[in-house]
């Protein structure tokens, strides 16, 4: 499909209609439900793409209100009009400026009588029940055939208004004079737009006048027989036997709007061959490095073991593909090899499309805009979000890019996992690409409430995407929930299917803690099944690693520096969200409550830098430095340093002899969406029959899963204080039970059990 720019206002550009001001090649004026909004998705996404292509300008005109139009001008799935007609003709909206176009609203607004003088005079007709629906200028209900009475015409005329009857169930008073064709007539004229080159389309008597305008119609394929027995002796109108989007193109095409190639159903882009599973992930499988000139690889350096196991799901020989950026001078380099194999031996079947990014792309889209506009709202702290538009656009070209390699690469019916925020719109764009494959989600993040999330400008659009999805992923059941909420407040949608968190989560008593979990959403299209998969360790490696004999070691040397001294432990990257100066302060708390602990406790601080390019963190890093050498300076002394603060990228190896070498893990980040660091000590604790006790923010994602764990409010200095002092004086024998139940939850659950089970409750049908 040829997707034309996305504008600041939203996906739906991709089928953006031409600007009043450059006289379109065509219009189309189409009922929603029943309509636009019907048939296959073939003729669906085949009607999308003409509208795209053909310099056309879209309207809706809908007997719903504007407020429920909203979502649909947000979802991805739906083309975005220019205009909106609602409320059966007594509403028209100018979508690009967001605003009632006038002074034709003016006009449709001054002969309605009010809502309330309307209601007076229908009171004494009981047997109206007022429909529960959005109404502006318009007053709806339900009634029978038998309540349109001439009494009831009479009282409604006398108002200066009209009756409209439809589906045997729905009448609308409506301001006199006022339909939806002729407030379409009176849009074409403010426009200048000749009726010649218009077609309109329905499916019930509530669009009746839009036929009886005279300009070139068409009734949809199981339109109403009332309808389709009022058009069927009118020139211009075509019933078509084609449902919704179907009857549409057939339509296009009998009234010679479009040539025929364009109205019948175009084949998907789709690779016959292709994979089987489509991983979709910003980084490759593999590094790429340059030496002397020529791209070489090498392996991940990331220790979570995260990669390492997904690539397992295609060690059977399972046709798959794995979507990535690949860093390069221009975004069409000469000479480039888009699909190459990752490793014929371990992966026979497994190739890797990359996406070509050049450097300023990688900066902005990955280390900028995501950083600074979704990275502190997933973690709520939306005062440190920074919201630009034009990054907003480049944004999208790159998820746009991630989805057409995608859709490239993927069989008939393939199952696609994509991953994390940074590719939050891709599902929209593949959706629209390929509605044949099966599209999963996973966030490796937290998911935040709904007054947080909402307060990012593409809102709509973001979580419209993540809607075309068939399965959405999240580390715990308040993820899960908060985006249940997310999504209702942006479109209809209602949960058919629950789950009790326990016993595998913790419920009360903990602040991330939910009674139960929403495994499945439905929305107006489909049914988006939801799920709950806190990512795992990989357990053996750090087994593997804690046996080497340079470990072993290590961890001796470790221990031999501490000598009697506690060791606190604290392993992260340096980022406000993981709350590095409330955990300074605490410490120094400590110290100045409990001076019979100087020299006989020290804080390890192995902090990972930001990559290069990360601003938002440069002042972090300030002010830890500036309140280390605090503390250092207030408690230290010749044969005692309180903090060791170790600034740089560690190997993993070495990370792990500090896990099985340190007392207690101090792991209290503000938000985390789960945190493995913590999962990590206690597989090298277990590793080394320690007894290290885990103390954990309980707004991190692993405190509801990892139940043994001494849970701290980084919030309230009294508990980071009270907690602290409670994991340093624990019995040895309280030690060692939480840490079995914590390792057994840990190794029950590893990266390799996370992966699986994923994939396969995506691949299953069960809500």
């Amino acid at each position: 499909m040829t997707a034309s720019p996305i504008g600041h206002d939203g996906l739906g550009e991709i089928t953006r209609a031409a600007p009043a001001s450059a006289p379109p090649r065509w219009v189309l004026a189409t009922d929603l439900d029943g309509t636009f909004l019907a048939g296959d998705e073939a003729q669906r996404a085949r009607l999308a793409e003409v509208l795209a292509t053909q310099d056309a300008l879209l309207i809706f005109v809908t007997g719903r209100g504007l407020e429920t139009v909203r979502p649909l001008l947000a979802d991805p799935s739906v083309p975005r009009p220019r205009y909106v007609i609602a409320d059966v003709g007594a509403t028209v909206w100018d979508v690009a400026g967001q605003c009632p176009l006038q002074p034709l609203q003016a006009e449709l607004e001054a002969p309605w009588p009010g809502e309330q003088t309307v209601l007076e005079a229908l009171s004494a007709f009981s047997g109206l029940a007022r429909q529960e629906v959005p109404q502006e200028r318009r007053c709806s209900f339900y009634a029978e055939a038998g309540q349109v009475s001439p009494d009831l015409q009479r009282v409604v005329k006398a108002l200066g208004c009209e009756l409209l009857f439809s589906a045997d169930r729905y009448l609308d008073v409506l301001p006199a004079g006022v339909s939806k064709g002729s407030t379409l007539q009176a849009l074409l004229r403010h426009l200048g737009i000749s009726e010649r080159r218009v077609l309109v389309a329905g499916d019930t008597l509530n669009d009746l006048s839009l036929f009886r305008t005279g300009i070139h119609g068409v009734a949809v394929g199981g339109a109403e027989r009332g309808l389709v027995d009022a058009v069927r002796d009118l020139e211009n109108t075509l019933v078509a036997d084609a449902p919704g989007a179907g009857g549409i193109l057939q339509g296009l095409l009998h009234h010679g709007l479009v040539p025929a190639d364009l109205a019948s159903p175009d084949p998907r882009p789709t690779a016959a061959e292709g994979a089987q599973l489509v991983m979709v992930y910003h980084r490759l499988p593999f590094e790429e490095v340059r030496r002397g000139g020529k791209l070489q690889r090498r392996r991940p350096k990331s220790p979570n073991g995260i990669i390492p196991s997904l690539l397992q799901l295609f060690s059977d020989g399972r046709a798959g593909s794995w979507i990535a950026w690949s860093l390069q001078a221009s975004r069409d380099p000469e000479g480039f090899e888009p699909v190459v194999d990752v490793d014929p031996e371990g992966y026979p079947n497994l190739t890797a499309a990359r996406v070509p990014l050049t450097k300023d792309d990688v900066n902005l889209f990955y280390k900028r805009f995501s950083k600074e506009a979704f990275w502190p709202v997933i973690f709520s702290f939306p005062g440190q979000a920074v919201f630009n538009h034009e990054h907003w656009a480049h944004y999208l070209e790159i998820n746009r890019a991630f989805a057409e390699a995608t859709a490239r690469q993927a069989r008939p019916g393939a199952t696609v996992w994509i991953h994390d925020y940074n590719l939050w719109m891709v599902p929209a764009f593949l959706r629209r690409l390929r509605p044949d494959v099966k599209i999963a989600f996973f966030h490796h993040t937290a998911f935040p409430a709904s007054d947080i999330f909402n307060i990012i400008p593409w809102r709509a659009e973001i979580v419209g995407s993540l809607l075309q999805c068939d399965y959405v992923g999240f580390h715990i059941p308040r993820y899960a929930e908060n985006f249940v909420d997310v999504a209702r407040s942006n479109f209809p949608a209602r949960v058919t299917g629950k789950l009790p968190c326990a016993p595998r989560f913790a419920t009360y008593g903990c602040a991330l803690g939910v009674e139960h979990v929403p495994v499945a959403l439905q929305t107006e299209e489909r049914t988006v099944r939801l799920g709950v998969h806190p990512v795992g360790v990989d357990v053996e490696k750090i087994e593997r690693i804690v046996t080497q004999p340079e470990t072993r070691e290590r961890i001796e040397a470790i221990r031999g520096e501490l000598g009697s001294r506690k060791c606190l432990l604290s392993v992260e990257r340096l980022d406000y969200v993981k709350g590095p100066l409330q955990k300074i302060e605490a410490f120094e708390a400590l110290l100045e409550a409990h001076p019979e602990l100087h020299g006989n406790v020290v804080m390890l601080n192995i902090v990972t830098p930001p990559a290069d390019g990360m601003e938002i963190y440069r002042s972090v890093g300030e002010k830890v430095n500036q309140a280390i050498g605090r503390v250092n300076g207030r408690f230290g002394r010749i044969d005692w340093t309180p903090m060791q603060y170790f600034l740089r990228s560690l190997p993993f190896e070495e990370v792990v002899a500090y896990y099985a070498a340190a007392d207690i893990a101090w792991i209290t980040p503000l938000r985390d969406g789960l945190n493995l660091v913590a999962k990590e000590y206690v597989a090298a604790q277990a590793a080394v029959g320690g007894t290290g006790a885990l103390l954990l923010s309980e707004f991190a994602g692993a405190a509801v899963e990892l139940q043994g764990a001494v849970l701290a409010n980084p919030f309230d200095k009294k508990s980071m204080l009270d907690s602290l002092r409670y994991a340093l004086g624990m019995a040895t024998p309280e030690r060692t039970q939480r840490l079995r139940r914590l390792a057994d939850i840990v190794r029950r659950n590893d990266v390799r059990t996370w992966g699986a089970e994923f994939l396969e409750r995506v691949e299953s049908e069960e809500a």
